[in-house]
């Protein structure tokens, strides 16, 4: 073998033992304490057989261990630095651990995932180390006391999900420095107070704050790249923030079962991307018309059923090309059906989608029920037209049935205008 043929093949060998080293590298010291701790923070007695954190026997090398009978989950090491692995997402599997989260330094780790557990106490503020961290997943624990304004010194993270625990306080205003943010899940919490400013959060897609204590008015800066909207079964009072009309990429919209009043915005039936709209159970009065008279609009389902709104029932909506899913029931309308309500029902124009869900049961409407809903077949549409004052509406038709219509004293003494029945 020549000398260059001789000098080749070492710069190969040395590559390949390189390679090797790299392949097969122990796991960093730092890192096995990190793992260590966590598993110290769980109840033994919760630590189940077969589940994740009972094959984590710390007498092998986690990452080196992977594909063994040990370490077989709960996380993984895909980074390599200096020839040492390094854990870069913890997935716990959902075995019921309970105690509480106790975490070490774990610079490389892009996903925490601990959902469905029984952890309890607080969040640790020691999170503000995991700083690579993307997606934090503490849902449906038992985690306590307020969340930790450190969880805004995570640069990188996308995802938040605090859902469904027993946290407390205010939202911190700190968060919204996680410019990277898309994800936000707070809902099912203990959380009162005013909801933050959030505006600054250019990359947020989804916002859920649902059944919480929140109150005030809801927030007049929402980030503008928002897609869905839920802030349903808190205490939000005053109006619908004008704002919600500069937000062109949402979709969804859930402030149900808060004590909003007043109008509902017109905006809202001209938005250029809405396609789903839920404001039950909550005090609005009266229902204005916008200027396009919902021509412009892209809502697929609208629910207002559950309060205040008097008046006739709104004419425009009958006309709006998409809407298929209307609910306006247990309110205060009068007046008579209009025919497009049914024709869009039974025989909808060019380009229009028919109602296949029309509830207008628990009102004052009166008169004769119109000729194109009478010969309707049960299953062709949920329709309910039950608990008005409506001019016979026998049970034989399936829009009638569940439930009678008011008594002629009910009806007469909300307006002396209602004929007897």
């Amino acid at each position: 073998m020549g000398f260059c043929s001789r000098k080749m093949f070492l710069i190969v060998l040395v590559a390949v033992f390189q390679l090797l080293e790299v392949v097969s590298g122990s796991t960093y010291s730092g890192d096995i304490e990190a793992l260590k701790e966590l598993k110290r923070g769980f109840e033994s007695s919760s630590v189940t057989p077969g589940s994740c954190l009972s094959s984590w026997d710390f007498s092998y090398d986690p990452c080196d261990a992977s594909f063994s009978d040990h370490f077989t989950c709960g996380f993984r090491c895909d980074v390599t630095v200096d020839g040492y692995s390094r854990v870069t997402e913890i997935s716990l599997d959902r075995a019921g651990y309970a105690g509480s989260l106790s975490l070490f330094p774990l610079p490389y780790l892009e996903a925490l995932d601990v959902t469905d557990n029984r952890l309890a106490g607080a969040v640790p503020s020691s999170i503000r180390n995991l700083t690579r961290l993307r997606r934090l997943t503490l849902s449906n624990n038992f985690f306590s006391g307020e969340i930790p304004s450190s969880i805004a010194a995570l640069p990188a993270l996308e995802e938040l999900y605090l859902d469904n625990n027993l946290l407390q306080g205010e939202i911190p205003a700190d968060l919204g420095r996680l410019q990277s943010l898309k994800r936000l899940e707070l809902q099912g919490n203990e959380l009162y107070g005013d909801f933050p400013d959030l505006g600054s959060l250019q990359n947020l897609l989804f916002l859920d704050a649902s059944n919480n204590l929140l109150s005030g008015a809801l927030p007049a800066s929402l980030p503008p790249s928002l897609v869905e909207l839920s802030m349903r079964n808190n205490s939000f009072e005053a109006d619908i923030p004008s704002n919600l009309r500069s937000l062109t990429f949402l979709q969804v919209v859930d402030l149900s079962h808060n004590k909003l009043s007043g109008a509902v915005a017109p905006f809202l039936f001209e938005h250029p991307s809405l396609e789903q709209l839920t404001l039950s159970y909550n005090s609005f009065t009266s229902l204005e018309t916008p200027g396009s008279y919902g021509l412009k609009s892209q809502l697929i389902a609208v629910d207002i059923s559950y309060n205040k709104l008097q008046g006739l029932l709104p004419a425009f909506v009958a006309i709006m090309p998409s809407l298929s899913a209307l609910s306006l029931e247990n309110n205060q309308f009068t007046g008579m059906i209009p025919s497009q309500y049914a024709l869009k029902t039974v025989l909808p124009g060019p380009g229009t989608s028919p109602f296949v869900r029309l509830l207008l049961s628990g009102n004052y409407l009166f008169g004769p029920i119109p000729s194109p809903l009478m010969g309707m077949k049960s299953g062709s549409a949920t329709v309910s037209l039950v608990d008005n004052c409506l001019l016979r509406c026998p049970e034989e038709l399936f829009f009638c049935q569940g439930g009678r219509q008011k008594s002629s004293s009910t009806c007469r003494n909300f307006s002396p205008v209602i004929p007897l029945q």
